[in-house]
């Protein structure tokens, strides 16, 4: 478990079936099982496994497979969704849909937090999560979330966090999860109502 600022517990971020993941960026970026094996410094019958979710990840491999997925901000296109975001006057922020690291921050969402964005971006927002975020996205891992293409965006009602840094009030949130041109995926955060 991690504590937030108020030593609430979090438990660690829930994560997604990684196999269905791999399989899907491996055929986006057309890469053979054998050639991710040897990227990840397995045999190419572990992916085959990993992607049919017959065996489980240890975490060394989890650690580089996060680094593979990890959504970048890489092309031009990609940096203009964050300059939207970072523009824009409701509040909203961009993080990393498998490992919630900060990609862009609106100012008026910036103004809440006691660290500066800049301080923030590339840092996971996980260890602040509410109680009700926790569940939307353990949730999510147990849902077709990450692999359809077209995800609706959900909304739910979260409460306070109890953290001074990066604070979360009881409001009504919403995520979208948009793809970036690689292949990877963000989640935008929004605010609809406090």
């Amino acid at each position: 478990m991690t504590m937030i600022a108020a030593n609430i517990p979090v438990p660690l971020l829930p994560l997604p079936h990684l196999g269905a993941m791999l399989r899907r960026w491996r055929r986006l970026h057309r890469v053979k099982q054998a050639d991710l094996a040897e990227r990840l410094g397995v045999v190419q019958s572990t992916i085959s496994r990993w992607e049919a979710g017959t065996q489980q990840i240890e975490a060394v491999e989890c650690a580089r497979i996060e680094a593979l997925l990890g959504a970048r901000l890489d092309t031009a296109a990609d940096q203009m969704l964050a300059t939207l975001v970072n523009e824009n006057p409701r509040q909203m922020h961009l993080v990393c849909d498998l490992t919630h690291r900060l990609l862009a921050c609106s100012a008026s969402r910036s103004q809440q937090f006691q660290l500066a964005a800049t301080e923030l971006i590339g840092r996971s927002l996980w260890p602040y999560a509410t109680e009700q975020v926790v569940a939307a996205e353990t949730a999510l891992a147990n849902s077709d979330w990450r692999e359809s293409p077209l995800a609706m965006p959900i909304e739910f009602h979260t409460g306070d966090n109890g953290s001074a840094v990066v604070p979360i009030r009881p409001s009504l949130c919403r995520w979208t999860r948009l793809v970036l041109s690689d292949g990877t995926a963000t989640r935008l955060v929004e605010t609809l109502a406090a």
